[in-house]
């Protein structure tokens, strides 16, 4: 490790802090006027993934990692929603092409790691890939239902099309506890106040 020239995993290292900056942009769709940020995003889906995948029987820090890794293309792309795919027939750009130009440089075990990661998520081969995307959507999920609450009413769409695209048991059971619960339980519950 000594000799690797580690000056292009620092840059990508400034690359990826761009993530914190990079708005969701299909939440401007809804109304939202201050959305979250791709990196705020991939935080929860992290946590998501690894609740998740340990109750899948999946390993959680495979899920979680998976789902760090999964957005990081958009530092290249952006974060292009649905309607931006409507003008590139459908097509957006491929994160296994992106992950190979950004770890150029890198360690080769480190940029094989990476490719590897960005591959597993995007082939959906393993368990812990089907747990992370999963944990996409219950994200995004919550996130709509946390803007609705805000005064978004325009949110419902993103709650819908999220719930429906998640294939995982327990993150059926997940979402459908979700729906049953406020965005504020959580702060009633630990004020020991009753529902």
């Amino acid at each position: 490790m000594a000799d690797d020239d580690l000056t292009p995993v620092a840059r990508f290292l400034y690359e990826a802090g761009t993530l914190k900056n990079t708005k969701r942009t299909g939440w401007w769709m809804g109304g939202a006027k201050d959305p979250e940020s791709v990196a705020e995003h991939s935080w929860r889906v992290a946590v998501i993934a690894s609740i998740i995948a340990k109750l899948e029987g999946a390993d959680p820090a495979q899920a979680a990692i998976l789902a760090v890794w999964h957005d990081t293309g958009e530092t290249r792309t952006g974060d292009v929603n649905h309607l931006g795919k409507k003008y590139t027939g459908g097509a957006e750009a491929d994160p296994r092409d992106i992950a190979d130009d950004q770890v150029q440089g890198f360690p080769a075990g480190l940029a094989d790691a990476v490719r590897d990661l960005i591959g597993e998520y995007e082939d959906k081969t393993s368990p812990e890939a089907v747990c992370a995307r999963d944990a996409d959507k219950l994200e995004c999920m919550i996130r709509g239902i946390e803007y609705r609450d805000q005064g978004y009413t325009n949110m419902q769409r993103w709650i819908d099309n999220s719930r429906g695209r998640i294939t995982t048991q327990t993150g059926q059971d997940l979402a459908d506890a979700v729906l049953k619960t406020g965005s504020l339980d959580w702060f009633r519950a630990a004020l020991g106040e009753k529902p």
